[in-house]
């Protein structure tokens, strides 16, 4: 890890699944050799959907209400709101079960990638990590937010 823990925010925990979850809506070649692939360890586009949204509730208001405990600044917390309208959005239209094919092939999807680009290479360069770095495991995800 860079020169910022993980843990200097109130809500670290909550961060560090956002930032998942970002990092996984923001990778198209993740998409293609994970999601697409099928590959076991990761979730799907839902779990990172819901990852993005469960614990934050940002499906129901603005990242804004989270400065200081989960996000850094304003400039954060927009680039999340971002994001997670655009996010949403598809989910909604496609529906939560659908096949990752779905999403992919969303005219909108584009600009979600993008929107979840720039939110997590924010999010990552002021933790003090590489935002080009492969996506983690959720069991990578699960035993960093055991440990404070």
């Amino acid at each position: 890890m860079g020169g910022m823990p993980l843990n200097d925010m109130p809500w670290w925990r909550w961060r560090s699944h956002v930032r998942s979850a970002l990092h996984m809506l923001s990778d198209p070649v993740f998409h293609r050799d994970v999601w697409l692939a099928g590959v076991d360890g990761y979730g799907d586009v839902t779990d990172a959907v819901y990852r993005l949204v469960e614990d934050t509730w940002l499906d129901n208001w603005s990242a804004e209400k989270y400065v200081g405990t989960i996000f850094r600044d304003s400039q954060e917390a927009a680039l999340v709101d971002t994001a997670v309208l655009r996010v949403l959005r598809i989910m909604h239209q496609v529906g939560p079960d659908a096949p990752v094919t779905a999403y992919l092939e969303h005219p909108g999807w584009p600009e979600a990638v993008r929107a979840a680009r720039d939110a997590h290479v924010r999010m990552a360069t002021s933790d003090g990590e590489d935002p080009d770095a492969p996506p983690r495991t959720l069991e990578v995800l699960r035993i960093m937010t055991r440990s404070a």
